[in-house]
Parts: structure tokens; C-alpha cells; sequence
């Protein structure tokens, strides 16, 4: 596994101290890592095991924060239609559909339980891109786990894009968190979450001061989108994505690429990566890497948000609410709701 950071990483402690003259009030420097890796798709438990290993790996370097693409565990299904065209579902598709189901994970579940373990063994801040099953209806989220090994919580992506919507529900407003810990406040936007200018500006004003960004999006533009959020939010931004071969993908008949005309080589690349790491400067820290899988690393010298917030913050001093102004539904918002004390509304009653 490559390792790529932007400069050569020193070997002293964890939590290092930048010399600032004779200022006392140094800034914390965090070590972070994106993982650019491929699922071993519809296998859960191996990913789980990939993914400790990759944790071990970022934690070998020193990495305080390891951020893992999006859908890493229960897998982005690209370049699949699911048997899906209008006015049909093929039964095919559908039991393709059953495969993803299964292979995605309940939360809270055991693999919560394990991946909150991985966390603390290794004493990192996890950020994990998981397929989320919420009875018969996925959801694509992002898992939060603290040095400790604890779960913080979840955000759900909140528009799925494209195709996505035939098998991932929608997120709302409850899980749209900030989790302010000793190296930062962090939270996640997943994908094409990102061009959203509403959801970026409620998680500006949630303060958020790194920024994740697991992604599906190979191309060159999405550093432009990395970049300006960074400059817009004055935050870090750790965008990881998976870099994929054909032959991480079932083999057909099985597992079939729609819109390609023959079958792909196995070698063939279907997701380049392009993960990177980027300064509330708009600085790239470390990346973006098109090379293979890799782990992706950077300081993030926590001093550069406030030199950054001091030119533009988006939602202090550089604000107009009496012009402009966001409202944000953060409540859960249910299909069903019992009104009766009595009425369970999780689970299944036990005769």
C-alpha cells in the first residue's frame, strides 16, 4: 500500500506543536489519512477485514484521523442498473438487489460494534462510508467513531444521485451532525452532497472545522468542488474515494456493467480515485492520487482556520441575515407516527 503525503512526516508525538515566535497559544496539528481502497464486494466481513488493515497501516504512520471512502463497507455498485428501466424491474435485478441488501449493515449491528473497536484498538477518529440497512431500505451513510472506540453517530446522505435513488432512501435533517472533539470539529458530506450549497452552509454554521468528503467521483472537477469548499468554509477538506479494477467487481454474468459494450478487462480501471486533502488556504496538503490504492496523508495545522476565517467566514462576519438567511429541518422525520404511549414504534412486538 503507497503511502502519499505532502512532505516528509516527522516522528515526534501525535498532537505536535507549531512554533509560533514567542506566542504561547500554539496550534494543534493533527495527522490525517484518506484511504483510497476498493471494497471486496459482497463479502462484508473481508472488507472489515481490509479495513482493519488499512486502519493499522494509517495508525503505523502516526494518523490521528483516518477517513474511508464512501460506501466502503457494503459497496458502490458502479456501473450497475439493478435491472431497472421505466415500468420494470427485471428478477434478475432483484436478486442483485437481495445480494447488495444483505451485504449491507444494521446501525447500531455488530459491525458497528467491530468498526467502534478498530477505532479505539488503534486509537484514530474513524470515518467510515457504510451501505446502512434500516429494515428493507438502504441508506448510504457515513459512520463516526471516536479514539476511544466509541460511536458517535451517523449521517445519512440526504440526495442520492442519479441512479442511486432505486436503492438508497433519503437522509433528513437529524442526521446532519458536528462532532466537536480534542482534534477538531468534524462531520461529513457525501458525494454530490457536496454541491449543495444549503447543506454546506447549515454545516459551516454547525462549525465545522474538517471537513469529509467521501466520494464516488473519479473526475478532475471534483477538485475544483474540494477546493472551493475548503476556501468557502475555512476548513480542511479529506475527500476519500475508492480506486477499483474490474476484477474488484464479481465476474459476469453476475456482476454486469451497463452501457459498456463488451466485458471489461480485469485490470481495467472503473474508479481512479483522485482522493486529496486541501487547507481552509485551498493549499493541497496531499493528492490527489490516480495511481492506485493508497494511503493519502497530511498535518492539518488546526492554526490555518483561523488565519483563513479572518479573511472570509462564511457564516460570521462575512454574513448578511437580515438579506439572507437558512432555515434547517433537523428533526427526524417518520412515515408513521403513533400517537399512544403505549404504541412501539421500533422493532417487532414478541408474543
Amino acid at each position: 500500500m503507497a503511502l502519499v503525503p505532502s512532505a516528509p512526516i516527522n516522528e515526534g508525538p501525535l498532537f505536535a506543536e507549531v512554533d509560533m515566535g514567542t506566542d504561547s497559544s500554539a496550534s494543534t496539528v493533527v495527522r490525517a489519512t484518506v484511504i483510497q481502497a476498493s471494497t471486496v464486494f459482497y463479502d462484508t466481513p473481508a472488507t472489515l477485514d481490509k479495513a482493519e488493515r488499512l486502519l493499522a497501516e494509517a495508525a503505523g504512520y502516526g494518523a490521528q484521523l483516518v477517513v474511508f471512502p464512501e460506501a466502503f463497507v457494503g459497496g458502490y455498485p458502479r456501473g450497475s442498473n439493478f435491472g431497472v428501466s421505466i415500468g420494470n424491474r427485471t428478477a434478475k435485478g432483484k436478486e442483485e438487489f437481495r445480494k447488495y441488501h444483505a451485504a449491507a449493515i444494521n446501525v447500531p449491528g455488530p459491525e458497528v460494534d467491530r468498526l467502534a473497536a478498530m477505532a479505539g484498538k488503534y486509537k484514530v477518529y474513524l470515518v467510515m462510508g457504510v451501505i446502512e440497512r434500516d429494515g428493507y431500505t438502504l441508506y448510504c451513510t457515513v459512520l463516526f467513531f471516536d479514539s476511544q472506540g466509541r460511536y458517535l453517530g451517523k449521517h445519512r446522505k440526504v440526495m442520492p444521485t442519479a441512479l442511486e435513488r432505486i436503492i438508497w432512501g433519503f437522509g433528513d435533517g437529524s442526521t446532519i451532525p458536528v462532532f466537536e472533539t480534542p482534534i477538531g470539529n468534524i462531520g461529513a458530506a457525501i458525494c454530490w452532497e457536496n454541491r449543495m450549497p444549503l447543506l454546506r452552509t447549515a454545516m459551516y454554521a454547525k462549525g465545522i472545522e474538517i471537513y469529509c468528503a467521501p466520494t464516488a467521483d473519479a473526475r478532475d472537477v471534483w477538485q475544483a468542488s474540494m477546493t472551493h469548499i475548503a476556501v468557502e468554509g475555512g476548513c480542511f477538506v479529506l475527500s476519500a474515494n475508492q480506486f477499483c479494477r474490474r476484477k474488484d467487481y464479481p465476474p459476469p454474468p453476475e456482476y454486469v456493467f451497463s452501457g459498456t459494450e463488451e466485458d471489461l478487462n480485469p485490470d481495467s480501471v472503473v474508479c481512479a480515485g483522485g482522493s486529496v486533502i486541501i487547507s481552509p488556504s485551498g493549499t493541497v496538503l496531499a493528492g490527489p492520487n490516480y495511481d492506485g490504492e493508497a494511503l493519502i496523508s497530511a498535518d492539518l495545522d488546526l492554526g490555518e482556520i483561523a488565519r483563513a476565517k479572518f479573511d472570509f467566514d462564511v457564516v460570521g462576519h462575512y454574513s448578511r441575515p437580515e438579506v439572507l438567511s437558512l432555515i434547517v429541518r433537523d428533526h427526524p422525520t417518520n412515515p408513521v407516527t403513533f400517537t399512544s404511549s403505549s404504541a412501539r414504534t421500533e422493532g417487532l412486538q414478541k408474543s
